[in-house]
């Protein structure tokens, strides 16, 4: 099988933007779990498209450091796009598993974590994410 890396930047661009649809439905039907979950989604994949431009992208949940270390290769005009996304990444990523299975040494289900304003942040992060991923792309000349 033959990797092509911008099939891997439009797929990975697909779920940031399919998770972030989730995100915005959820959040209107006020599902805080779902809205939280599937931001961190949306934003794990936005940073994923970004590290697919230059390598694979492993499957952590939190992409920040392998952007992170890409931001040399990245040009100057998508560096601070790219650095801000990186932050959402970090900041989100603890909520996979937290979204997934809860706190269960505090006897906590998902559903139990989230509140309105979890929600509200949440989907203002993949919101923001997406925007700097979209920016990237512009930024970068990648035409998909």
């Amino acid at each position: 099988m033959k990797l092509n890396s911008l099939d891997e930047v439009r797929f990975r661009v697909k779920l940031a933007e399919k998770y972030l649809e989730e995100a915005e439905k959820a959040y209107r039907e006020g599902d805080n779990r779902t809205t939280v979950g599937s931001s961190q989604l949306s934003v794990e994949n936005a940073a994923k498209a970004v590290i697919a431009l230059y390598r694979i992208p492993s499957w952590s949940h939190d992409p920040s450091h392998e952007l992170e270390e890409l931001i040399d290769a990245i040009p100057r005009g998508a560096k601070r796009l790219s650095k801000e996304l990186a932050v959402i990444a970090r900041r989100l990523a603890p909520e996979h598993g937290r979204s997934t299975y809860g706190e269960p040494i505090r006897g906590l289900t998902p559903w139990d974590l989230y509140n309105r304003q979890d929600a509200y942040s949440a989907l203002k992060d993949a919101e923001e994410a997406f925007k700097h991923l979209n920016g990237i792309l512009k930024r970068l000349k990648v035409d998909l």
